[in-house]
């Protein structure tokens, strides 16, 4: 196969090689990529300068542009989402899942509980300590707009129902869209690790390394940026919550807020800079462990069989009421809901969109060696059986203490899994415990995100320069800041969040759907799924020669033949004989 063919998925008639190319890690100093990190860096400090220097003015301009985003483009969000979702489960159970993302036969770099440990606290850990009492219990609350529950337990399963749908299928499908493509483009195709190579099939080499692929890796950094800057602030919430309910200080102020990121910021660039195989794995092994504690501690003091009911329950309704929920738009169901998708459903898929460059290419870099199949599998069903059983537990037990009257009122979300935590037992040990863990969900996630935008920044390079690293590390940071300062520090601070987020993840959804495609291309011409192709020609064309020279009284035996051109249809007349 030409050098020009195998860039471009052009030719027809190439030769079966026996394995592809598989990527080296790359011994030399890192290249940073002027262009990529240059124009980033220079418009991301621009907006630190405005956010700092003009905060309302960011903010009415973010609210004006989502406004639109949300009115014309929230069924892209919507219908995309449900896309990949089909995209990934497909590709799953098709021949394409036996593909080894690597060589052929080759194990897997990290033990699968560490592996899965990994990508779950990169992919939302610090979403589940921030929304997983609130979410259940807004919802419980007020249920979503077109829903009408009977009464508090046609509630709970609505409730449960609709934060499934949020956080199981439909954000690890995304997820696993992104990494997949870049695992069998580095992995399977020896490309470099960056988002634009996947897009080689589609556009050549010389655009994917060039301009064009430029563009590409400059969206995936401010996807990346943004997503991991929202995640800190949620996480700056919610410790700045646990710190006023211990008694720690009367009220959180924007000040304790930013001291808070500072603190969280020197934290991941230290990590960042130990690598993969030291600082996130080991952060992602203990969290993983204090917050199995922290639900089995919940689980035995909480309503422990009103938890065991609701898990078949939930999923029952969830799974009935899932062409609803992923069908339900600004146009079905008026204004009421509008609002109520941009504050859930759009933000929640912008949000994974905005994290997938990061999470994507870090599942990537930690997944070699593992067929399509595992990996789909791994990455979409058991971060979501965790993520079930955590709402069930969170989730019900806080709707069951609201039911009953026993929570203290607390309305916002980053307080509210302290409110609950207070009506058990020890309840200043398990919200330290909470704290902690915020903490280091969020340095495990955001010290991979500095090291992605560090490869993306470096031309693809495995370990990216400390320097960069640490750059990315601190403007993260800085735009966490930023972020806070647009949405009124403690007041309305989340909404600022999710608006930025929103606005940076629409451009880069349309990233992801070419993804899609290219990946596609790359696969049909696998060389694993050339040889299955091959092979069915070759014994289609025995089959046919067999009939027409023995009148069906033949058998086909698989050996040695003759050489090519031996026989009918060439290898065909090795491959058949007629019965004595």
């Amino acid at each position: 196969m030409s050098e020009p063919d195998k860039d471009t998925g052009g030719g027809g008639g190439a030769p079966v090689v026996p394995d592809p190319p598989v990527a080296p890690h790359r011994t030399g100093p890192p290249q940073t990529d002027r262009v990529v990190f240059g124009v980033t860096a220079l418009l991301t400090l621009a907006f630190i300068a405005w956010g700092a220097t003009s905060t309302e003015s960011l903010k009415s301009a973010s609210s004006t542009m989502l406004d639109w985003i949300i009115k014309n483009g929230g069924w892209a969000f919507v219908l995309s989402a449900s896309g990949f979702v089909v995209f990934a489960i497909w590709l799953a159970v098709s021949k394409y899942g036996r593909i080894t993302l690597g060589k052929e036969g080759e194990e897997p770099e990290f033990r699968t509980v560490s592996w899965v440990a990994m990508m779950f606290s990169a992919g939302m850990g610090i979403g589940l300590m921030f929304y997983g009492v609130s979410e259940p219990l807004g919802h419980f609350g007020t249920p979503p707009p077109g829903t009408d529950p009977k009464d508090a337990a046609q509630a709970m399963d609505t409730a449960m129902a609709t934060t499934l749908f949020h956080w199981t299928l439909h954000p690890w499908a995304i997820y696993a869209v992104v990494g997949l493509a870049i695992a069998y483009s580095c992995f399977r195709r020896g490309r470099r690790q960056t988002i634009s190579a996947v897009f080689t099939p589609l556009i050549g080499a010389r655009r994917a390394n060039g301009w064009g692929g430029q563009v590409i890796d400059i969206l995936a950094i401010f996807a990346t940026l943004f997503g991991s800057a929202a995640s800190l602030g949620l996480g700056a919430l919610q410790i700045g919550s646990g710190i006023k309910v211990l008694g720690w200080m009367d009220s959180v102020s924007t000040t304790l807020l930013v001291v808070v990121i500072a603190v969280l910021t020197v934290a991941f660039v230290l990590s960042a800079v130990s690598g993969i195989a030291r600082g996130v794995q080991m952060l992602s092994n203990i969290n993983m462990v204090l917050a199995l504690i922290l639900a089995v501690f919940v689980f035995v003091v909480g309503p422990t069989i009103l938890i065991l009911n609701m898990l078949p329950t939930s999923i029952s309704t969830f799974i009935g009421e899932l062409p609803q929920l992923a069908g339900r738009t600004e146009a079905s169901s008026g204004d009421k809901v509008g609002d109520w998708l941009r504050s859930w459903t759009v933000f929640y898929w912008a949000w994974w969109i905005s994290w997938t460059p990061f999470v994507g290419m870090f599942i990537a870099r930690i997944s070699r060696g593992r067929t399509i199949r595992q990996f789909i599998g791994g990455v979409i069903l058991v971060p979501s059986v965790v993520s079930l059983l955590w709402f069930a537990v969170f989730g019900s037990s806080a709707m069951h203490l609201q039911d009953t009257k026993r929570l203290s009122g607390e309305t916002t979300s980053e307080g509210q899994l302290f409110d609950v935590l207070h009506q058990y037992p020890v309840a200043t040990v398990t919200s330290i415990l909470v704290m902690i863990l915020v903490g280091i969900f969020f340095v495990s996630g955001a010290d991979a995100a500095s090291i992605v935008m560090g490869t993306l920044s470096q031309k693809g390079s495995f370990e990216p320069s400390r320097p960069v690293v640490v750059f990315w590390g601190v403007v993260t940071g800085a735009v966490a800041a930023i972020m806070l300062l647009i949405g009124g520090g403690s007041g309305d601070a989340l909404t600022g969040l999710q608006n930025l987020t929103i606005l940076v993840a629409a451009p880069f959804t349309l990233v992801m759907i070419a993804m899609c495609w290219a990946l596609m291309k790359d696969l049909r011409r696998d060389p694993l799924i050339v040889r299955g192709q091959k092979g069915e020609e070759v014994v289609e064309l025995a089959v046919i020669a067999g009939h027409e020279r023995y009148d069906g009284d033949f058998e086909i035996r698989i050996g040695p033949g003759n050489g090519a051109g031996a026989g009918t249809g060439g290898t065909a007349g090795a491959a058949e004989e007629g019965r004595p």
